[in-house]
């Protein structure tokens, strides 16, 4: 395992166990929100965030990345050769969303150029990462499947976690 790929839905704890997996890898962690998000919450343009893809994710280099960003799976996919699928159930990741988002909202760290979370945009707006979990979480889990059986990501070893606990596992495994 040179290159690792961590998906799964909203607040599942992809950028978590991806800087684990880097720090005990001695690899880069490369967050793809850190890529994608500009001061201000302002989006990149496509073909920026692109480019900084490319260039945090060398196809002979070694990485772990986290992140859901389809304009960029050709990228952070096809360049990996082991995914990591967090599918844990709903109720588990809106519970660990839910505490993430709380604590973010009070403690206000800075997260991605100078951005915070505030509980105004997470609890009482359309950009809530909750009810984006609500719209994707059971879409990610139908597609993915299907996405995985596409050709350009046959090379991948895929690992599907349904429990943290499994992940915890095959991490710990790693030192084996």
């Amino acid at each position: 395992m040179q290159r690792i790929a961590v998906t799964g839905t909203t607040g599942s704890g992809k950028s978590t166990l991806a800087g684990e997996l880097a720090r005990r890898l001695g690899v880069p962690h490369v967050e793809l929100d850190a890529l994608h998000w500009d001061a201000g919450w302002a989006a990149a343009p496509l073909d920026l965030f692109r480019e900084r893809a490319a260039a945090a994710l060398p196809q002979d280099g070694r990485w772990v990345v986290d992140g859901n960003y389809t304009p960029v799976r050709d990228i952070s996919w096809g360049r990996a050769d082991t995914l990591l699928w967090l599918d844990y159930p709903l109720p588990l990741v809106f519970w660990r969303l839910v505490r993430r988002t709380l604590w973010r909202g009070v403690a206000r760290p800075e997260l991605y150029n100078g951005n915070r979370e505030s509980l105004w945009e997470q609890l009482c707006t359309g950009e809530s990462l909750l009810l984006r979990l609500l719209r994707t979480h059971h879409r990610r889990r139908r597609e993915y499947p299907m996405t995985l059986t596409r050709p350009e990501y046959a090379h991948l070893r895929v690992e599907r976690f349904r429990r943290p606990r499994e992940a915890s596992a095959w991490v710990d495994g790693l030192g084996r």
